[in-house]
């Protein structure tokens, strides 16, 4: 991998992934054994650029971290990773942010996040890093950072002519000056049905109720809502195109920690090599079911050679 800025730009939350697993869900009040324990380094937007690197792009991040342990394990995950941590700032007197995962037996996770330095990420962050932003192809970033930064590094690429890539996770109201912003929108089917105020998780299998929130979105100004749907696949939604769907890979699920992220960097590296979305989209899809089977989002995430082979059948 080459550590110098080129294809993708992320602008990247880093948590250190505190996971325990455990058979079932909490219950308020509940004490529950846990079966292990794991540190892990974590963050949607840093799991999605180790993703999009180990899919063979060139990789920078924009970011911001504390002056601890947690932050040099950022650090070093990027260098081993190849990828161009030039626009990082540490802060000294901050703690860099947590993630707090229960892993249940059946695969699934719940996940709490406190943001630490990553917080702090300002239009200025982005500023500093307009060189790298200028000749990138694609340029990401997830719900995790601040949206002044992902806005203004938005504005940016687009001013470029980068592909924008927003993962909206977790499933915050969106400013209006971001949405034009967007060229692709990678939601679950639970944030979709979030971000279009069309009812919660229980209306996740719904397809009729999956196109009409991506219907309200895609009017807010993405060019595409590009949904994915867990074991069923992937679906896109452009406007005044008919639904591609593209049906998911029946794989042994260990753990879902970093498919949407897995998902979401697969997707950058393919289109900054140039693939379309239509092409790029079965590549992403096939990344993340193979990335549920191991432990873990950074272990999980498979390299370009696999996720080839998978595409191929």
């Amino acid at each position: 991998m080459n550590t110098t800025a080129g294809d993708v730009v992320c602008v990247a939350s880093f948590n250190a992934d505190l996971v325990c697993r455990v058979a079932r869900p909490v219950a308020r009040g509940e004490t529950l054994p846990a079966k292990s324990f794991d540190i892990q380094p974590g963050g949607k937007g840093s799991n999605a650029a180790v993703a999009c690197a180990r899919q063979g792009a060139r990789v920078a991040v924009i970011a911001r971290l504390g002056d601890d342990d947690f932050g040099r394990m950022a650090l070093s995950l990027w260098a081993r990773e190849g990828i161009d941590a030039g626009a990082v700032e540490v802060a000294a007197g901050e703690h860099t942010g947590v993630a707090q995962i229960w892993v249940y037996d059946d695969g699934d996770n719940s996940i709490a996040v406190a943001t630490g330095a990553g917080a702090g990420m300002a239009v200025r962050h982005v500023q500093a890093a307009a060189a790298r932003l200028r000749t990138a192809r694609v340029v990401m970033a997830c719900c995790e950072v601040p949206f002044a930064a992902t806005e203004a590094a938005f504005a940016l690429a687009r001013a470029s002519g980068a592909t924008t890539l927003l993962n909206p996770a977790p499933a915050l109201p969106l400013p209006d000056a971001l949405w034009p912003l967007i060229d692709v929108l990678t939601p679950n089917a639970q944030e979709l049905l979030a971000l279009a105020n069309a009812g919660d998780a229980s209306g996740s299998d719904d397809h009729g109720a999956i196109a009409a929130a991506a219907g309200k979105l895609l009017a807010r100004g993405p060019r595409a809502v590009l949904v994915t749907l867990g074991g069923q696949g992937c679906a896109l939604f452009q406007a005044d195109q008919p639904v591609q769907a593209w049906p998911g890979h029946p794989l042994r699920v260990v753990d879902t920690i970093g498919a949407g992220d897995t998902f979401t960097g697969a997707l950058a590296a393919a289109l900054a090599r140039g693939e379309t979305l239509e092409r790029a989209a079965p590549w992403a899809n096939a990344a993340a079911a193979l990335s549920v089977t191991g432990r873990g989002a950074i272990s999980a995430m498979p390299s370009l050679a696999a996720v080839a082979a998978r595409v191929r059948g």
